[in-house]
Protein backbone atom coordinates (compact mmCIF):
# COMPACT_ATOMS: atom_id res chain seq x y z
CA UNK A 1 0.00 0.00 0.00
CA UNK A 2 1.56 3.58 -0.93
CA UNK A 3 1.96 5.34 2.19
CA UNK A 4 1.29 8.48 0.61
CA UNK A 5 -2.27 9.35 0.47
CA UNK A 6 -3.67 12.29 -1.42
CA UNK A 7 -5.82 12.40 1.96
CA UNK A 8 -3.11 13.28 3.78
CA UNK A 9 -2.76 17.15 4.92
CA UNK A 10 0.41 18.88 4.01
CA UNK A 11 3.03 20.54 5.93
CA UNK A 12 2.24 24.10 7.52
CA UNK A 13 4.81 26.53 5.59
CA UNK A 14 8.21 27.51 7.13
CA UNK A 15 10.22 30.45 7.04
CA UNK A 16 12.13 31.32 3.56
CA UNK A 17 15.87 30.32 4.04
CA UNK A 18 16.28 33.50 5.19
CA UNK A 19 15.29 33.27 8.07
CA UNK A 20 12.96 36.48 7.61
CA UNK A 21 8.96 35.06 9.28
CA UNK A 22 6.32 35.67 5.96
CA UNK A 23 4.82 39.04 6.89
CA UNK A 24 1.12 38.92 8.87
CA UNK A 25 -1.74 39.49 7.13
CA UNK A 26 -3.14 43.53 7.53
CA UNK A 27 -6.51 44.12 8.43
CA UNK A 28 -8.21 46.14 5.66
CA UNK A 29 -10.01 49.50 6.92
CA UNK A 30 -13.13 49.84 6.63
CA UNK A 31 -14.97 52.04 4.23
CA UNK A 32 -17.34 54.26 4.23
CA UNK A 33 -17.26 54.89 8.24
CA UNK A 34 -18.89 57.65 9.30
CA UNK A 35 -17.26 59.92 11.62
CA UNK A 36 -18.70 60.87 15.22
CA UNK A 37 -20.34 64.51 15.30
CA UNK A 38 -18.14 65.44 18.19
CA UNK A 39 -15.30 64.67 16.28
CA UNK A 40 -16.51 67.07 13.14
CA UNK A 41 -17.47 69.89 15.48
CA UNK A 42 -14.01 69.71 17.41
CA UNK A 43 -12.60 69.50 14.01
CA UNK A 44 -14.24 72.97 12.95
CA UNK A 45 -13.80 74.71 16.12
CA UNK A 46 -9.96 73.98 16.32
CA UNK A 47 -9.41 75.04 12.70
CA UNK A 48 -11.47 77.73 13.16
CA UNK A 49 -9.52 79.30 16.30
CA UNK A 50 -6.57 78.68 14.16
CA UNK A 51 -7.71 80.80 11.22
CA UNK A 52 -9.15 83.21 13.65
CA UNK A 53 -5.66 84.17 15.09
CA UNK A 54 -4.03 84.39 11.82
CA UNK A 55 -6.54 87.13 10.75
CA UNK A 56 -6.14 88.93 13.82
CA UNK A 57 -2.39 88.94 13.63
CA UNK A 58 -2.35 89.85 10.65
CA UNK A 59 -5.07 92.58 11.33
CA UNK A 60 -2.93 93.87 13.83
CA UNK A 61 0.32 94.28 11.35
CA UNK A 62 -1.86 95.31 8.71
CA UNK A 63 -2.95 98.54 10.87
CA UNK A 64 0.35 99.49 12.35
CA UNK A 65 1.90 99.13 9.24
CA UNK A 66 -0.73 101.71 7.53
CA UNK A 67 -0.39 104.03 10.50
CA UNK A 68 3.31 103.77 10.68
CA UNK A 69 4.22 104.00 6.88
CA UNK A 70 2.15 107.62 7.06
CA UNK A 71 4.89 108.77 9.93
CA UNK A 72 8.08 107.36 8.53
CA UNK A 73 7.11 108.48 4.83
CA UNK A 74 7.12 112.60 6.46
CA UNK A 75 10.10 111.76 9.07
CA UNK A 76 13.30 113.91 8.53
CA UNK A 77 16.10 111.63 10.02
CA UNK A 78 16.63 107.88 10.00
CA UNK A 79 13.66 106.30 11.87
CA UNK A 80 15.92 103.12 12.82
CA UNK A 81 18.91 105.05 13.83
CA UNK A 82 17.93 108.13 15.37
CA UNK A 83 18.41 109.25 18.51
CA UNK A 84 15.63 111.93 18.95
CA UNK A 85 11.96 111.98 19.07
CA UNK A 86 10.29 115.54 18.18
CA UNK A 87 7.11 114.97 15.76
CA UNK A 88 5.98 118.04 15.93
CA UNK A 89 9.06 119.67 15.19
CA UNK A 90 9.22 121.65 11.82
CA UNK A 91 10.38 119.45 10.13
CA UNK A 92 9.18 116.37 11.93
CA UNK A 93 12.10 114.70 13.28
CA UNK A 94 11.92 111.15 15.32
CA UNK A 95 13.93 108.02 15.36
CA UNK A 96 13.86 104.35 17.84
CA UNK A 97 17.73 104.13 18.22
CA UNK A 98 17.57 105.12 22.03
CA UNK A 99 14.13 103.24 22.09
CA UNK A 100 15.76 99.89 20.78
CA UNK A 101 18.68 99.83 23.08
CA UNK A 102 16.76 100.37 26.06
CA UNK A 103 14.26 98.25 25.40
CA UNK A 104 17.19 95.54 25.05
CA UNK A 105 19.22 96.11 27.54
CA UNK A 106 16.95 96.04 30.24
CA UNK A 107 15.19 92.44 29.08
CA UNK A 108 18.47 91.32 28.86
CA UNK A 109 19.44 92.68 32.49
CA UNK A 110 15.92 91.29 33.52
CA UNK A 111 16.97 87.56 31.98
CA UNK A 112 20.37 87.41 33.45
CA UNK A 113 19.14 87.94 36.70
CA UNK A 114 15.99 85.84 36.59
CA UNK A 115 16.59 82.96 34.34
CA UNK A 116 18.80 81.45 36.93
CA UNK A 117 16.77 82.40 39.97
CA UNK A 118 14.25 81.05 38.38
CA UNK A 119 15.80 77.47 37.70
CA UNK A 120 16.78 77.20 41.00
CA UNK A 121 13.25 77.99 42.89
CA UNK A 122 11.34 75.30 40.12
CA UNK A 123 14.30 72.97 41.05
CA UNK A 124 13.96 73.05 44.94
CA UNK A 125 10.30 73.13 44.67
CA UNK A 126 10.62 69.50 42.44
CA UNK A 127 13.26 68.04 43.79
CA UNK A 128 14.73 69.32 47.03
CA UNK A 129 11.95 70.57 49.33
CA UNK A 130 9.74 68.60 51.51
CA UNK A 131 6.11 67.98 50.48
CA UNK A 132 4.69 70.53 53.37
CA UNK A 133 7.32 73.22 52.08
CA UNK A 134 6.93 73.09 48.48
CA UNK A 135 2.98 73.25 48.42
CA UNK A 136 2.59 76.35 50.22
CA UNK A 137 5.66 77.71 47.99
CA UNK A 138 4.67 77.03 44.82
CA UNK A 139 1.05 78.81 45.83
CA UNK A 140 3.33 81.63 46.45
CA UNK A 141 4.74 82.10 43.55
CA UNK A 142 1.61 81.21 41.05
CA UNK A 143 0.20 84.38 43.31
CA UNK A 144 3.18 86.54 42.51
CA UNK A 145 2.32 85.71 38.38
CA UNK A 146 -1.43 87.33 39.08
CA UNK A 147 -0.12 91.04 40.85
CA UNK A 148 -0.90 93.85 38.08
CA UNK A 149 2.05 95.70 37.02
CA UNK A 150 1.05 98.63 38.30
CA UNK A 151 1.62 96.91 41.91
CA UNK A 152 4.89 96.46 40.54
CA UNK A 153 5.53 99.86 39.43
CA UNK A 154 4.50 101.42 43.13
CA UNK A 155 6.14 98.88 44.60
CA UNK A 156 9.36 99.56 42.66
CA UNK A 157 8.91 103.56 42.73
CA UNK A 158 8.39 103.56 46.79
CA UNK A 159 10.39 101.07 47.67
CA UNK A 160 13.22 99.72 44.91
CA UNK A 161 13.96 103.47 43.54
CA UNK A 162 14.76 104.29 46.93
CA UNK A 163 16.98 101.65 48.53
CA UNK A 164 18.93 100.97 45.56
CA UNK A 165 20.98 103.93 46.27
CA UNK A 166 23.43 102.10 48.26
CA UNK A 167 23.66 99.66 45.71
CA UNK A 168 24.73 101.36 42.83
CA UNK A 169 26.92 103.54 44.62
CA UNK A 170 28.82 100.54 45.32
CA UNK A 171 28.95 99.20 41.84
CA UNK A 172 30.05 102.26 40.83
CA UNK A 173 32.79 102.85 43.23
CA UNK A 174 34.27 98.84 42.63
CA UNK A 175 33.17 98.59 38.90
CA UNK A 176 32.77 101.81 37.72
CA UNK A 177 35.93 100.85 35.73
CA UNK A 178 34.25 98.88 33.47
CA UNK A 179 32.11 101.84 31.60
CA UNK A 180 28.89 100.09 32.48
CA UNK A 181 28.43 100.55 35.99
CA UNK A 182 30.03 103.95 36.14
CA UNK A 183 27.49 107.13 37.22
CA UNK A 184 28.54 110.91 35.80
CA UNK A 185 26.25 112.06 39.08
CA UNK A 186 26.27 109.49 41.70
CA UNK A 187 23.91 111.26 43.69
CA UNK A 188 21.06 110.98 41.54
CA UNK A 189 17.96 109.17 42.39
CA UNK A 190 18.37 105.29 40.81
CA UNK A 191 15.41 106.01 37.87
CA UNK A 192 17.58 104.24 35.66
CA UNK A 193 17.52 101.26 33.17
CA UNK A 194 19.26 99.44 35.61
CA UNK A 195 16.62 99.64 38.19
CA UNK A 196 13.62 98.78 35.33
CA UNK A 197 15.85 95.30 34.89
CA UNK A 198 15.53 94.46 38.08
CA UNK A 199 12.07 94.97 38.19
CA UNK A 200 11.17 93.20 35.32
CA UNK A 201 13.13 90.68 36.66
CA UNK A 202 10.86 89.98 39.57
CA UNK A 203 7.79 90.41 37.55
CA UNK A 204 9.26 87.45 35.13
CA UNK A 205 10.22 85.34 38.00
CA UNK A 206 7.05 83.87 38.87
CA UNK A 207 5.93 82.92 35.05
CA UNK A 208 9.80 81.32 34.18
CA UNK A 209 9.56 79.40 37.70
CA UNK A 210 6.03 77.75 37.17
CA UNK A 211 6.99 76.87 33.17
CA UNK A 212 10.62 75.57 34.88
CA UNK A 213 8.88 73.76 37.87
CA UNK A 214 6.21 71.55 35.51
CA UNK A 215 8.58 70.96 33.20
CA UNK A 216 10.68 69.37 35.84
CA UNK A 217 8.41 67.76 37.36
CA UNK A 218 7.57 65.52 34.02
CA UNK A 219 11.06 64.21 34.21
CA UNK A 220 10.60 60.21 33.84
CA UNK A 221 11.22 59.38 37.02
CA UNK A 222 12.93 55.89 35.72
CA UNK A 223 16.08 57.84 34.47
CA UNK A 224 16.13 59.63 38.25
CA UNK A 225 15.82 55.70 40.31
CA UNK A 226 18.48 54.57 38.00
CA UNK A 227 20.62 56.85 38.44
CA UNK A 228 19.99 57.12 42.08
CA UNK A 229 20.76 53.18 41.57
CA UNK A 230 23.93 53.55 40.11
CA UNK A 231 25.44 55.69 43.31
CA UNK A 232 24.90 59.33 41.96
CA UNK A 233 24.00 61.87 44.28
CA UNK A 234 21.01 64.26 44.32
CA UNK A 235 22.93 66.83 42.17
CA UNK A 236 23.98 64.17 39.76
CA UNK A 237 20.66 62.89 39.05
CA UNK A 238 19.59 66.35 38.50
CA UNK A 239 22.37 67.42 36.38
CA UNK A 240 22.01 64.21 34.15
CA UNK A 241 18.57 63.37 34.27
CA UNK A 242 16.30 66.19 34.90
CA UNK A 243 17.76 69.10 33.71
CA UNK A 244 18.32 67.68 29.69
CA UNK A 245 14.66 66.97 29.75
CA UNK A 246 13.96 70.25 30.45
CA UNK A 247 16.38 72.21 28.48
CA UNK A 248 13.54 72.65 26.28
CA UNK A 249 11.00 73.79 28.91
CA UNK A 250 14.08 76.27 30.25
CA UNK A 251 14.18 78.14 27.31
CA UNK A 252 10.02 77.89 26.38
CA UNK A 253 9.79 79.82 29.95
CA UNK A 254 12.38 81.88 29.31
CA UNK A 255 11.47 83.28 25.81
CA UNK A 256 7.94 83.73 27.72
CA UNK A 257 9.34 86.11 30.39
CA UNK A 258 11.33 87.72 27.37
CA UNK A 259 7.83 88.42 25.93
CA UNK A 260 6.47 90.15 28.89
CA UNK A 261 10.01 92.06 29.78
CA UNK A 262 9.81 93.62 26.38
CA UNK A 263 6.23 94.89 26.12
CA UNK A 264 5.69 95.66 30.02
CA UNK A 265 4.56 99.15 30.24
CA UNK A 266 3.06 100.71 33.33
CA UNK A 267 5.51 99.13 35.79
CA UNK A 268 9.02 100.11 33.81
CA UNK A 269 6.95 104.29 33.05
CA UNK A 270 6.69 104.10 36.88
CA UNK A 271 10.27 103.61 37.68
CA UNK A 272 12.11 104.85 34.83
CA UNK A 273 12.59 108.38 34.10
CA UNK A 274 11.62 109.83 30.71
CA UNK A 275 14.27 110.57 28.45
CA UNK A 276 16.34 110.45 24.91
CA UNK A 277 19.84 110.02 25.86
CA UNK A 278 22.12 106.90 24.29
CA UNK A 279 24.36 105.86 27.24
CA UNK A 280 26.40 102.95 27.95
CA UNK A 281 25.92 103.69 31.49
CA UNK A 282 23.28 101.53 32.85
CA UNK A 283 23.04 103.75 35.60
CA UNK A 284 22.73 107.11 34.37
CA UNK A 285 19.43 108.21 33.83
CA UNK A 286 18.27 108.67 30.28
CA UNK A 287 17.12 105.58 27.94
CA UNK A 288 13.99 104.55 27.63
CA UNK A 289 12.06 101.84 26.47
CA UNK A 290 8.97 101.47 23.64
CA UNK A 291 6.41 100.74 25.83
CA UNK A 292 7.41 103.36 28.46
CA UNK A 293 7.82 106.22 25.45
CA UNK A 294 4.66 104.87 23.96
CA UNK A 295 3.11 105.30 27.59
CA UNK A 296 4.27 108.71 28.44
CA UNK A 297 3.22 110.50 25.64
CA UNK A 298 0.23 109.00 23.75
CA UNK A 299 -2.20 111.40 25.21
CA UNK A 300 0.07 114.68 24.75
CA UNK A 301 0.50 113.58 21.13
CA UNK A 302 -1.94 114.80 17.58
CA UNK A 303 -3.01 112.66 15.23
CA UNK A 304 0.92 112.53 13.28
CA UNK A 305 2.74 111.94 16.80
CA UNK A 306 0.43 109.42 17.15
CA UNK A 307 1.42 107.54 14.45
CA UNK A 308 4.73 107.86 15.47
CA UNK A 309 4.11 106.01 18.73
CA UNK A 310 2.24 103.58 16.81
CA UNK A 311 5.46 103.08 14.11
CA UNK A 312 7.71 102.60 16.99
CA UNK A 313 5.20 100.00 18.70
CA UNK A 314 5.21 98.24 15.12
CA UNK A 315 9.06 97.54 15.51
CA UNK A 316 8.45 96.49 18.95
CA UNK A 317 6.00 93.98 17.54
CA UNK A 318 8.28 92.62 15.08
CA UNK A 319 10.78 92.32 17.72
CA UNK A 320 8.42 89.84 19.87
CA UNK A 321 7.84 87.96 16.81
CA UNK A 322 11.60 87.44 15.81
CA UNK A 323 12.41 86.54 19.80
CA UNK A 324 9.52 83.89 19.51
CA UNK A 325 10.59 82.84 16.01
CA UNK A 326 13.94 82.22 17.48
CA UNK A 327 12.80 80.32 20.44
CA UNK A 328 10.90 77.75 18.25
CA UNK A 329 13.85 77.64 15.92
CA UNK A 330 16.62 76.89 19.17
CA UNK A 331 13.68 73.98 20.29
CA UNK A 332 13.10 72.66 17.10
CA UNK A 333 16.60 72.19 15.19
CA UNK A 334 17.93 69.31 17.89
CA UNK A 335 15.54 66.61 19.00
CA UNK A 336 16.55 66.56 22.31
CA UNK A 337 15.22 69.81 22.47
CA UNK A 338 11.32 69.79 20.60
CA UNK A 339 11.35 66.46 22.99
CA UNK A 340 11.19 63.91 20.36
CA UNK A 341 13.30 61.26 22.23
CA UNK A 342 11.33 61.42 25.47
Amino acid sequence: MDTTSTSQKAPPPTDPPGGTPAPAATATPIKGKSVRPGDKVFRGLSRGSGITLLVIMAAIAGFLAYRASIAVSKDSVNFLTAFEWNPQGDPPAFGIGVLAFGTIVSSVIAMVIAVPIAVGIALFISHYAPRRIAGPLAYVIDLLAAVPSIIYGLWGALFLVPYLDGLTRWLHEFLGWTTVFEMSNPGSPARTIFTAGILLAIMVLPIITNVTREVFLQAPKMYEEAALALGATRWETVRTSVLPFGRSGIISASMLGLGRALGETMAVATVLSPGFLFTWHILDPGSGTFAQNIAAKFNEADDFGRDALIASGLVLFVITLLVNGAARWIIGRRKEYSGANA
